[in-house]
């Protein structure tokens, strides 16, 4: 609902009069002005990596992987990561080094896939995941506390609205309706915190059409990183890997990025662990039936 997701300052020329140029960009017309760090060895400026400082990936050598500040060995401001066929990735805004405000991503065919605001290593506000095909999937308000409150929507990726109903501090309260694809009111269920009480069912008044790729082919397909390692059963198979069943990812670090169930490459069932650059845990993204439903939370 992964990538999620979830993650500027100009420098004068005196506090780069001792500084060195780092070796990832020659310089161009004998000066660099790109990718830099200063006498303490921090990063500072603005900073692009190309193709050829990702060798072994899908990158060509001059396209960009990603570019935006540093502030003192921290990422400032806005940052931009881009896909292998140089559609943009995410959008994000940085604040010490941690994504902290408005942030936007794609799916790789250029359309949005989700957008928030991500504060204090969650969603706050207004959120929007989207299929594929560019409609919206959900429509999430959360409350400063990164729990669901007030009124949520979730569509088919036809458009048409499939639930409705309000939260409070991310339980369903109140009524809660549920439509069919074709619009036909499916159920009318009253919650009260979080737990059900009368139902009632409705039959489509309307013939519905008959459809194979729900949920699975909806549910947005896992790239592994080059730097993620899987069960020692998949990596034994030959040719291009294919994630099947219950599967557990690993980035460099050892640390967790993925434990769930997976369908040919597509995470049906599970968590999504995210960290910034400094190997903090900044998000868990929770997948149910191929869908995305939001985010756990995590302390710091």
């Amino acid at each position: 609902m992964k990538k999620f997701i979830l993650f500027l300052i100009f420098v004068s020329s005196i506090g780069f009069s001792q500084s060195q140029t780092y070796e990832l960009n020659p310089p161009v017309n004998g000066k660099d002005t790109i990718n830099k760090i200063d006498a303490d060895g921090k990063k500072q400026g603005k900073w692009i990596l190309f193709g050829r400082h990702k060798p072994g990936t899908c990158y060509a050598v001059e396209s960009k992987v990603e570019e935006g500040k540093y502030q003192d060995n921290r990422k400032a401001g806005i940052w931009v990561e881009f896909f292998c066929n140089g559609n943009m990735r995410n959008k994000l805004t940085f604040t010490n080094g941690r994504p902290d405000g408005y942030a936007i991503m794609y799916h790789e065919n250029g359309k949005i896939s989700e957008e928030g605001n991500w504060k204090n290593n969650r969603w706050v506000g207004n959120y929007k995941l989207y299929y594929d095909n560019g409609q919206v999937q959900h429509e999430f308000v959360f409350n400063p506390s990164g729990k669901r409150e007030g009124a949520q929507k979730y569509f088919y990726d036809n458009g048409q609205l499939a639930i409705e109903g309000n939260f409070s501090s991310g339980k369903e309260a109140g009524l809660i309706k549920e439509y069919y694809e074709n619009g036909d009111i499916k159920a009318e269920k009253n919650f009260a915190d979080g737990t059900v009480g009368e139902i009632k069912e409705f039959e489509p008044k309307k013939p519905l059409v008959a459809k194979s790729d729900v949920p699975a082919d909806n549910a947005p397909k896992i790239i592994v990183k080059a730097d993620e390692k899987p069960n020692e059963a998949v990596k034994k198979g030959a040719g291009p890997m294919v994630l099947n069943g219950q599967q557990t990812l690993y980035n460099k670090n050892k640390q967790i990025t993925k434990d769930g169930i997976f369908k040919d490459n597509r995470f049906m069932e599970g968590k999504a662990y995210l960290y910034d650059d400094n190997g903090i845990l900044t998000r868990i993204a929770v997948y149910k039936n191929g869908i995305y439903i939001g985010d756990t939370q995590v302390e710091n």
